[in-house]
C-alpha cells in the first residue's frame, strides 16, 4: 500500500502575512525560553540560536500515544533485567566485540569490575525509547478490526545512555501552543498531551543522590568538550537547582574528570574534596569523545567508584543494537518477563530485526538485503544519529562487508514506513517563510529506573518527546542538525 497521510490539525497553507508574522514572534519566543542551540559553524558561548522547529504539532493517534506510555514501565524493567544478565551479554555480543573496538573497551571495563568487585550495585536508567508509526498495514480492511492508515507504531531502538531532550521535549509542546493561540486555535491546545519530562527524568537523578544518602556530596554531569546541546543540559541542571538547592552539579569531559577526580580508600569518587552521589552522562556515547587512553581511563575509575551511574556501564551494554536484535529472538523475552501476555506486547512492537554473523540466518539476511535494499537499514553499535545507512548504501556497505567479519558489527533492521504530514519547519538562518513540505515523526518516551540486580526501587514513565523530518530524509537527530522539534497533537481515529 502507498504512504499513509495526516491532515495537519489546521489547515493549510497559512495566508503569506500571517505565517511571516507568527515565525517571527515565535523565534523570538524560542530565544527567550531556551528552545534553543549553539551555532555549529560559528560557535561561542555567548550566544545560542534557535533550534529548528515545526511550527505546528503533528498528528499521532491517541490510541498509540497511549500504548507507549503504559508499555514504557516494562520496557523499563526489560532492559534493567538485560544490562544485569551478564550470560545474555556476553553470548550476544560475543561476535561484535570482536570486530568493534569501542564496544570491546566498554566490556572490557565492565569484565575488570565485575572481577574486582561492584562497589555499587544500584544503577540508573533514565531511558528512551523511539517509536514510529508504521503505515505499511498487511491486512485488509476486514481483518483489522478497526482499520486505520497505519497498525500500529514499532520500536526504533531503546537510548540507555545521554538521552537527551527532557527540556527540548516540554518547551517543544509550549513554543506550539504559543503558536496555536496567536493563529486563533487555542482551543485545540487541549489535544496537546502534558509533558513533564524534564521535572521526570531530573527526579531520577534526585532520588539516586538520596538513595545514595552521603550528606554535602555532588553530581556530576559528563559532558562533551564543546556542548552544543547545552539549552537541554542546562535546564536539567537549573530544574534540580530549583527542586533541590543542597545538590550541587559539577560539569566536566572526562579528560577533566581523569585530571581532577580520584577513588579513597572507600572506593568514592572524589572531586574538590567532595564525594560524587551520582554521574549523569551526556558524552561517552561514540568513539570520538575517547580520543586518548585518558577518557577510557576516566570511565574505568568512575565505573570502580561508589557513586551511582546513568547509566552504568552495563546498562550502555544493554542499549547496543546487537542487544535489540537478539531481544527480537524467540524466546529471548519469555528469558526476562516470562511467557505470557506482557512478552507478546513487547514482541508486538518490534519491527524484523536481522543478525549479519557468519552463520545460516546471517548469510540468509544479507542476501535478504542486497535483493531489496530499500526496504532496511543497516546499524552499528552506536547512539548519537548519523551513524545509520540506508538504501543503496546498505547494498554498497554489505557487498563490501560480505565476507568480512566487520559486518558482525552491524544489524540490519526493516524500514519503518511512517504516515506523511504537510507541515513548516523553521530553521536558523533559514527562508522565511519555509515551504509547505511533507514530513514524518518520531516519538520518543522517557522512562526511569533504579535499582540492583535483585531490587527495583523506582519504576515509571515520565514523559515523552518527537523529532520530526523531512519526508525524503534519512537520518533525523535535531543535535545533529537534521530533524526538527515538534510536539504529538492527539487524534481520536
Amino acid at each position: 500500500m502507498s504512504q499513509a497521510r495526516f491532515t495537519s490539525c489546521i489547515p493549510l497553507p497559512l495566508e503569506h502575512k500571517s505565517l511571516v508574522g507568527v515565525i517571527e514572534k515565535a523565534k523570538d519566543w524560542a530565544l527567550m525560553h531556551g528552545v534553543g542551540m549553539r551555532d555549529r559553524k560559528n560557535f561561542t558561548k555567548d550566544a545560542i540560536q534557535i533550534a529548528p522547529f515545526v511550527l505546528l504539532p503533528s498528528p499521532f493517534p491517541r490510541t498509540e500515544f497511549n500504548k507507549a506510555v503504559e508499555l514504557q514501565q516494562v520496557l523499563n524493567e526489560l532492559m534493567h533485567k538485560v544490562a544485569h544478565d551478564d550470560d545474555f551479554l556476553e553470548h550476544t555480543l560475543q561476535n561484535a566485540l570482536q570486530v568493534d573496538e569501542f564496544t570491546a573497551n566498554l566490556y572490557e571495563i565492565w569484565v575488570k569490575v565485575r572481577n574486582e568487585g561492584i562497589a555499587q550495585p544500584v544503577s540508573l536508567g533514565m531511558l528512551r525509547s523511539d517509536i514510529m508509526l508504521e503505515s505499511r498495514c498487511p491486512h485488509t480492511e476486514n481483518q483489522c478490526a478497526k482499520h486505520t492508515p497505519y497498525c500500529s507504531w514499532k520500536q526504533v531502538e531503546i537510548n540507555s545512555i545521554a538521552s537527551g531532550f527532557g527540556h527540548l521535549g516540554p518547551v517543544s509542546r509550549e513554543i506550539q501552543s504559543y503558536i496555536l493561540r496567536q493563529l486563533g486555535y487555542a482551543d485545540l491546545i487541549k489535544n496537546m498531551p502534558e509533558n513533564k519530562a524534564l521535572s521526570g527524568l531530573c527526579s531520577g537523578i534526585i532520588e539516586a543522590y538520596d538513595l545514595f544518602g552521603v550528606t554535602g556530596s555532588v553530581a556530576l554531569f559528563v559532558v562533551e568538550e564543546v556542548s552544543y546541546n547545552i539549552c537541554d543540559q542546562r535546564f536539567h541542571e537549573f530544574e534540580i537547582s530549583e527542586t533541590r538547592p543542597d545538590i550541587i552539579i559539577y560539569r566536566k569531559t572526562l579528560n577533566e574528570i581523569f585530571e581532577e577526580t580520584s577513588l579513597n580508600d572507600k572506593k568514592q569518587l572524589m572531586l574538590d574534596d567532595k564525594v560524587v552521589a551520582v554521574v549523569y552522562y551526556r558524552s561517552g556515547y561514540e568513539p570520538a569523545q575517547y580520543p586518548t587512553q585518558k577518557e577510557w581511563d576516566a570511565r574505568l575509575r568512575v565505573e570502580r567508584s561508589t557513586a551511582i551511574k546513568c547509566p552504568s556501564i552495563h546498562y550502555q551494554l544493554a542499549g547496543t543494537k546487537k542487544v535489540q536484535q537478539a531481544l527480537a529472538a524467540p524466546g529471548a523475552l519469555e528469558r526476562f518477563l516470562g511467557a505470557g501476555a506482557i512478552s507478546g506486547r513487547v514482541r508486538d512492537i518490534f519491527t524484523g530485526l536481522y543478525s549479519l554473523d557468519f552463520d545460516d540466518s546471517g548469510e540468509k539476511a544479507v542476501e535478504m538485503a542486497l535483493a531489496d535494499a530499500e526496504r532496511f537499514v543497516l546499524k552499528p553499535q552506536r547512539e548519537g544519529g548519523g551513524n545509520n545507512l540506508y538504501g543503496a548504501d546498505v547494498r554498497e556497505a554489505l557487498l563490501k562487508m560480505r565476507h568480512s567479519r566487520e559486518r558482525a558489527a552491524y544489524i540490519l533492521m526493516e524500514r519503518i514506513l511512517p504516515p506523511l504530514v504537510s507541515g513548516y519547519v523553521v530553521r536558523p538562518g533559514g527562508p522565511v517563510p519555509p515551504p509547505l513540505t511533507d514530513l514524518v515523526s518520531e516519538l520518543g518516551i522517557f522512562g526511569v529506573i533504579i535499582g540492583s540486580k535483585n531490587k527495583i526501587y523506582s519504576n515509571r514513565q515520565v514523559g515523552h518527546m518527537l523529532r520530526t523530518k523531512l519526508a525524503d530524509a534519512d537520518e533525523g537527530g535535531v543535535a545533529a542538525g537534521l530533524g526538527a522539534l515538534d510536539s504529538p497533537y492527539l487524534l481520536d481515529l
